[in-house]
């Protein structure tokens, strides 16, 4: 099944278990920043973000893209290889570049920093506290990190940097 697909044969075959562990940390750091972001507009959308959140990370995103994944039962940057051969089957490689999740993933994690980031912003303006602030420091500084610079090590060691489209390579 893989021969079909021309992988990075410099990848990593598993990742260091201590580089899994941070980015499982900052990924429930930075959903947590946004669900406090969000709850300082208001609880419900704090709730709502929340829900989003973890849905779309942990199940939908897993199910979409890891499954087509060749990190699937594997010790990918996140771990996320393992989490979703426990929920879900495997499926092709082959449809990894064309998977409606590698689609929609951009959308989904630019929601995760841009909606809190967001509601914070509108919330400081409305009433100005150094909590707020430094909520704000801390979610812009997590995002990034997750967002471009932690990525952008993971999809260099990837076996899969030269088929995705997402690659930060």
């Amino acid at each position: 099944m893989e021969n079909h697909v021309k992988l990075y044969n410099p990848g990593v075959e598993a990742y260091p278990k201590t580089e899994i562990f941070l980015s499982n940390i900052l990924m429930i750091l930075w959903i947590a920043l946004g669900t406090i972001a969000c709850w300082l507009m208001h609880p419900l959308i704090g709730w709502l973000y929340f829900a989003f959140a973890t849905k779309m990370v942990f199940l939908v995103l897993r199910k979409m893209v890891c499954t087509n994944c060749y990190y699937y039962a594997k010790w990918c940057s996140t771990g996320w290889g393992k989490l979703s051969c426990a929920f879900f089957k495997k499926g092709k490689i082959e449809n990894f570049k064309t998977s409606t999740g590698i689609k929609i993933a951009p959308v989904a994690y630019g929601l995760l920093a841009l909606v809190p980031l967001t509601l914070l912003m509108i919330s400081l303006i409305q009433q100005y506290t150094t909590f707020k602030l430094a909520v704000l420091a801390l979610l812009l500084s997590v995002s990034v990190y997750c967002g471009a610079i932690s990525r952008k090590k993971a999809c260099a060691d990837c076996k899969m940097n030269t088929i995705c489209p997402g690659s930060a390579a």
